[in-house]
């Protein structure tokens, strides 16, 4: 699903930069504010947990990014987003199975570097903090289904989480299509001792933006 997804993606920013009119301003030395929606398509790896395999999960992303040349060529663009991850996943706890479906609702800050080949494009990279501001389990199945709940509900979880990000920012006019992808490089739990899946988050994202100066 993943590659299809990609492969989605890519073909849409191709075309989008394909369309791109030679009217686009050249902004690149510009200091440029914009806000920008579109969706998440997350997952989870470096996965352990009795049984524990994890589907891809859509949710929606949004937020506002601050352009910053330092030349031409080069720049700083931090943003603020609200992001939704998690997964849909089948496991074993407490002696039976589980169906689960998790929402995680994030607070990610990217500071990313940019290079600017052109005035249509723009590769990003860097880290990035995210906050977990409030994580929804439903959990399906199982005799112990009540159990498993407050094993979930009582896990002992990461709120400050450190990623790495980057992609794309292809630019028409005064919109911007965004491509990214994240990976967390801690896993989710907080003390070691969890008996809930431990896992990292993965995520491809898709954004249309709009500068506002």
């Amino acid at each position: 699903m993943y590659k299809k997804s990609i492969f989605t993606l890519v073909i849409l920013a191709m075309g989008f930069q394909l369309n791109a009119q030679e009217k686009t301003e050249d902004t690149r030395d510009m200091a440029i504010f914009g806000v920008k929606a579109g969706g998440n398509i997350s997952n989870v790896y470096d996965a352990s947990g009795d049984a524990f395999v994890a589907n891809p999960k859509l949710g929606f992303a949004g937020g506002a990014f601050l352009s910053l040349p330092l030349s031409t060529t080069l720049g700083f663009q931090p943003e603020v987003l609200f992001s939704q991850k998690g997964f849909k996943a089948t496991g074993q706890l407490l002696g039976s199975g589980y169906i689960i479906t998790r929402t995680s609702n994030f607070l990610d800050i990217p500071l990313l570097f940019a290079l600017k080949p052109s005035k249509y494009l723009t590769v990003l990279v860097g880290p990035q903090y995210s906050y977990l501001m409030k994580q929804t389990d439903v959990i399906a199945n199982g005799p112990n289904s009540y159990m498993q709940e407050q094993a979930f509900k009582n896990d002992n979880i990461h709120k400050n989480t450190l990623c790495f990000t980057g992609g794309l920012d292809i630019h028409q006019d005064q919109m911007i299509f965004s491509l990214r992808a994240g990976w967390d490089v801690q896993k989710n739990n907080g003390d070691g001792t969890s008996s809930t899946p431990r896992y990292k988050n993965v995520w491809y994202q898709a954004t249309i933006g709009f500068r506002i100066n």
